[in-house]
């Protein structure tokens, strides 16, 4: 693939900045705008959109890579789903994290609370995505595919992908023909991508677990969002993939995080059920079968105790959680951690205990996808992982993260010992340290705000993934891969955040 993409003339750049944009905006492939391009005196009604950030060309994917990661999805599925079951593990997580982070502390401290009143609703819904680099040891040597993290919470992207994918499709067969360095029509291995109606479905699959509403009121989805939301298309793809339901229908209602306290109450009795109060409809009343979160996954979603309460009253609740506290924990950082803590000799490692079939292919598979990451605890890898962060040199392969979502949270390399230094030796736990995976060289030409910027890229697939688990019971009831992100950014960039405005979407070229 030396030749690919290829190079454009000028006037073919021009060409396929103006198809991208007005596809990109008659199809809904957009954001709102960032301040740095209109403040809010330019669009005090909020009716201007962008297209968001794209490559000109899906960039090549290794096939192989791809299909793996695809194929592990339901195993990692049925992996968090677990994992979300054990409360001793993750109550043993939580104390290793620390007291240090104050954010995991009180997520803990809502699990606690209700667990002491008892749960009411045992059903959890995962709407998931794990996020993969390709790691290449060398040049000759076969690519692998490394996990980077795995999300459970306000995975974003999916419907903004699904149109990714189409509009390199369209490119495919309308524009890079007619290329003077032409790409003839078939010759590009583009995979079907359906992430926006695979989450969608995932919804919908609870939402018919919920059962039949008990308080004579219809029911509903909520969607939790923050306010100002500028990826709001995204989120909006999904919830049109719902209507697209005839039966059963599914009203879906969006919900400040801010607001959940004003527009929401309990029903009286011992179930508990959720009721939502449109504020612009206040003749009607929901009874609310799944709560949707994009909000609530960072500190800033919680800026005082009322917040809390707001999150307590969600998780005592009888609606299904998109995730439960405790599938939130299960994503952390540090749960990765201890999953990649290599197998103890003559006994089952930690792994093991939620995919008992040590040795088996499936489970070989995800243990392959595990790179080296390091506690900074006290523990012997812990004192191991503390020399390298400290150290000027070695440091410079790593990453250091924190138990945090969202993006814009990690220090990369050479900046790992000045911050260690800046913060108290006892909250060192509270972050894990993270081998760097090392990509193979691949170009692309990527457009934003207007402007193309060409040169070396990084790309990463995130893989969807949807479940519905029962706690009590540990049945799983619905377990199915969900279509697919590729997120590329430039190679001298550390973060990737399409919504940070560090990377874009694009799709995967297999080859």
């Amino acid at each position: 693939m030396s030749e690919y993409p290829p190079e454009t003339t000028p006037g073919e750049s021009g060409r396929l900045k103006g198809v991208i944009k007005d596809w990109a905006l008659a199809n809904g492939l957009t954001v709102r705008p960032p301040p740095s391009l209109h403040s809010a005196n330019a669009d005090p009604a909020g009716i201007l959109a962008t297209p968001v950030s794209l490559t000109l060309f899906p960039s090549p994917f290794p096939r192989a890579c791809f299909d793996q990661a695809a194929t592990f999805q339901k195993t990692y599925n049925k992996l968090y789903a677990s994992i979300s079951q054990d409360e001793e593990f993750l109550a043993r997580v939580v104390k290793e994290i620390g007291d240090s982070d104050d954010f995991i502390t009180e997520l803990w401290r809502v699990h606690l609370r209700v667990k002491e009143e008892g749960y009411v609703q045992h059903k959890c819904l995962g709407l998931f995505r794990s996020d993969y680099m390709v790691h290449q040891d060398g040049a000759g040597s076969a690519p692998k595919i490394k996990q980077v993290e795995f999300n459970t919470i306000a995975s974003s992207f999916g419907g903004l992908s699904s149109q990714t994918s189409q509009l390199h499709k369209y490119l495919a067969s309308t524009e890079y023909p007619l290329l003077e360095k032409s790409i003839k029509r078939g010759t590009l291995q583009l995979p079907a991508n359906g992430s926006a109606g695979g989450l969608a479905a995932g919804i919908r699959h609870a939402f018919v677990e919920y059962g039949t509403p008990s308080t004579g009121y219809q029911k509903c989805v909520i969607f939790l969002v923050q306010g100002g939301e500028r990826n709001i298309f995204d989120q909006r793809h999904l919830e049109y993939e719902l209507q697209k339901y005839e039966e059963p229908q599914v009203p879906v209602f969006r919900l400040l995080f801010s607001e959940i306290l004003q527009c929401t109450s309990l029903a009286d009795g011992l179930r508990r059920q959720l009721l939502y109060h449109p504020p612009e409809f206040p003749a009607h009343t929901f009874e609310v079968a799944v709560v949707y979160m994009r909000s609530g996954y960072g500190p800033g979603d919680y800026p005082d105790q009322s917040a809390w309460e707001a999150r307590y009253h969600l998780e005592r609740s009888a609606a299904i959680k998109c995730p439960t506290v405790l599938t939130q924990v299960a994503g952390t950082k540090k749960v990765q951690q201890v999953l990649t803590t290599p197998k103890p000799p003559s006994s089952p490692s930690i792994l093991g205990r939620y995919l008992p079939d040590e040795d088996s292919a499936s489970t070989s598979s995800v243990r392959s996808t595990f790179t080296n990451i390091y506690p900074l605890d006290e523990t012997t890898a812990g004192v191991k992982a503390r020399q390298i962060a400290t150290d000027p040199e070695l440091c410079k392969g790593y990453v250091l993260k924190p138990q945090r979502e969202g993006g814009g949270n990690n220090i990369y390399r050479s900046a790992i010992p000045a911050f260690l230094k800046s913060i108290p030796e006892a909250h060192w736990p509270s972050y894990i340290l993270m081998e760097l995976i090392t990509p193979p060289a691949v170009k692309n030409t990527i457009l934003r705000n207007g402007n193309l910027e060409r040169g070396g890229v990084i790309c990463e697939l995130g893989v969807y993934g949807t479940c519905v688990w029962d706690q009590q019971s540990k049945n799983i009831l619905h377990n199915a891969q969900a279509g697919y992100l590729l997120r590329t950014k430039g190679d001298q960039s550390e973060e990737g955040g399409v919504a940070a405005g560090f990377g874009c979407m694009d799709s995967c070229n297999l080859v």
